[in-house]
């Protein structure tokens, strides 16, 4: 009896310890992940995009606000917000104090549900099963045309359900970005059409990458897919990686760079919480056929307010350094 709690003790120390470390140590272990990408036309100079997603900003996180700030050493040629940005209802100018630096960089943005419905309590267990897609009724509203006009001040595109042309560097790029799928505000038909023959790249935009909107976007031509969304996992398990995506995007694919091709999602079940989560996968980016495009997922900087701890997964912002195609 003696050994047995005393074996219990030890197991509740190291849990005590595990959360501990989870709430006050790895989610404030801010970290830039660098990315190469070879999209670009043979021959072409490298072009580096800078991507910061899943804020989930409150008016009180000046350790976040600052080290965004800090992105701005790196000089990108263009940045990416793929949204979540706020977490509070007052949350709007520290999000763009933190944004202000950032912005002196041509830019475009999507937004996701935490930028239009505010976090509430709830029992943190429903993130790992299908009731994570739930409609937020009841949620406060957000003051979202206040982001809205705050970003584009900036002079960054609003690429929720549209689509535009911009410089990379020395090269024409078309964006085309939906607005967030997993509250259904994706009208992707809206921008649907083939990828332009006048541009280098055609790039899509979306906050979370739920396959219907990967599979049009690529089927169109888009050469490279950016969106956040799904904190990497958020809880991973060292040597198994993400338990869920919170979307229907396979576990493999929870943050980094993959391959995407329309039909990769093989179970469509994987990916979305619960049992299916735990054991469904795509298939692998080996798989891939030679004109598969690139698809790039942000474990992003955030958590909600109400679970605010990371385990195995940094928070992070992302520099996609884009190079040429191999002849």
């Amino acid at each position: 009896m003696h050994s047995l709690l005393k074996a219990l003790g030890g197991l509740t120390a190291a849990g005590v310890a595990g959360v501990g470390y989870a709430a006050f140590v790895e989610r404030n272990w801010f970290t830039l992940r660098e990315v190469s990408v070879p999209v670009l036309p043979a021959g072409s100079r490298p072009v580096r995009v800078l991507q910061v997603s899943d804020i989930h900003l409150t008016p009180g996180q000046s350790r976040k606000i600052e080290w965004v700030r800090s992105l701005a050493r790196l000089s990108p040629d263009f940045v990416i917000n793929s949204g979540d940005n706020l977490s509070h209802l007052e949350a709007v100018p520290a999000l763009l104090r933190a944004m202000e630096p950032l912005m002196d960089f041509p830019g475009a943005f999507v937004l996701g549900s935490n930028d239009y419905y505010a976090p509430v309590l709830k029992n943190p267990a429903l993130y790992l099963t299908a009731r994570h897609a739930e409609a937020p009724e009841g949620r406060a509203l957000l003051p979202t045309d206040e982001l809205i006009a705050g970003l584009a001040a900036g002079g960054w595109s609003d690429l929720n359900n549209a689509r535009t042309t911009v410089r990379w560097g020395e090269h024409p790029v078309e964006l085309v970005g939906v607005n967030d799928p997993h509250i259904e505000l994706d009208r992707y038909a809206d921008v649907a059409g083939p990828a332009s023959a006048d541009v280098a790249l055609t790039v899509g935009l979306v906050h979370a990458p739920y396959q219907r909107v990967l599979d049009a976007m690529v089927s169109d031509g888009a050469g490279l897919v950016i969106a956040g969304h799904t904190h990497g996992g958020q809880l991973c398990l060292p040597g198994f990686g993400a338990l869920v995506t919170n979307c229907d995007l396979d576990r493999s694919r929870a943050k980094g760079l993959s391959r995407w091709w329309p039909g990769a999602g093989s179970n469509p079940d994987s990916g979305t919480g619960g049992e299916h989560s735990l054991r469904g996968r795509a298939l692998p980016s080996s798989a891939a056929p030679d004109d598969a495009a690139w698809l790039h997922v942000s474990a992003g900087l955030g958590t909600s307010r109400f679970a605010p701890v990371r385990f195995a997964c940094r928070p992070e912002a992302t520099l996609l350094t884009l190079t040429a195609r191999a002849e």
